[in-house]
């Protein structure tokens, strides 16, 4: 009976990830049969370096789109990574015991916001703070890097803290035996030895960033064009399909699909990019 348990409970899990690979598979087959011809009509040259995003005359040029989804991972990076991991080595190594009590919830708590309340957030708090800073009308990259780097923190600090934690108590032990002090021995002993998991923890935060749309609508600027500054407004690949996705007939619907392919591989070479530099570390 013990072991029909078990071969019933390998089956379902079986199954289980067939149908996670199934679904990868299938998503794959529906964005590239329908957004590979577009871009073939369009020119992939065209398509990709365009920098005129004009459907009404047939122009359709994502390079503003794309080096607006750059500049705003970067930024979101930029701001949450730092932070993330610092409150992660808090958290497992600094933080009382009544304070974790505190700190962890609320982590958790920012994990359960829907992004349309931090898009609000950004819209009542965050641009008119731009505004009277730079002078500028607040929508900017610099505004959604700011946001994104604040909606990625639940991920990188979960993540990171769950790593340190799993790293075994003799690292931080033989440190101190020799000699280190115990801020040495977190930051040179445990949090090397996370490493892996801090990384794993920056993925996720990146895949966080570059697939957020409707927060990045609400306080980016949405222009089409390649931003010259920090302070100008911005339209992310993912806030392009959204926005124009409802009306969108023939071409330039199957544009907006190829978007999402570019996207696609986008996020695809980032994960890969990070999967080598992982293994070069070992």
């Amino acid at each position: 009976m013990k072991q029909l348990k078990e071969n019933t409970m390998k089956v379902i899990f079986l199954l289980a990830a067939c149908m996670s690979i199934i679904s990868v598979f299938l998503i794959c087959i529906f964005l590239f049969a329908n957004g590979i011809p577009a871009i073939k009509e369009i020119g992939f040259m065209e398509f990709i370096f365009g920098d005129i995003w004009r459907p009404a005359n047939n122009l359709y040029g994502i390079f503003p789109m794309i080096i607006g989804s750059i500049y705003v991972t970067a930024g979101a990076i930029a701001v949450g990574v730092p932070i993330g991991v610092l409150c992660a080595v808090f958290m497992a190594g600094f933080c009382p015991k009544k304070l974790y009590g505190i700190i962890k919830p609320a982590v958790d708590l920012l994990a359960g916001i829907p992004s349309i309340v931090y898009g609000f957030f950004g819209l009542v708090v965050l641009v008119p703070i731009m505004q009277q800073l730079f002078g500028s009308g607040g929508k900017s990259v610099l505004t959604a890097s700011i946001l994104l780097g604040i909606m990625i923190l639940p991920t990188i600090i979960g993540v990171s803290e769950a790593a340190i934690r799993a790293v075994p108590e003799s690292y931080y032990e033989g440190a101190l035996a020799l000699g280190s002090t115990h801020e040495r021995s977190i930051f040179f002993a445990t949090l090397p030895a996370a490493k892996s998991g801090v990384l794993a923890a920056v993925i996720l935060g990146v895949g966080r960033a570059i697939g957020e749309t409707m927060a990045v609508i609400m306080i980016a600027g949405n222009q089409p064009v390649v931003p010259d500054s920090l302070t100008s407004g911005v339209r992310t690949m993912t806030a392009n399909i959204v926005l124009e996705m409802g009306y969108a007939t023939d071409l330039h619907r199957e544009a907006l699909v190829a978007t999402a392919v570019v996207l696609f591989v986008f996020i695809l070479i980032i994960n890969l990019s990070f999967s080598i530099l992982k293994r070069r570390t070992y």
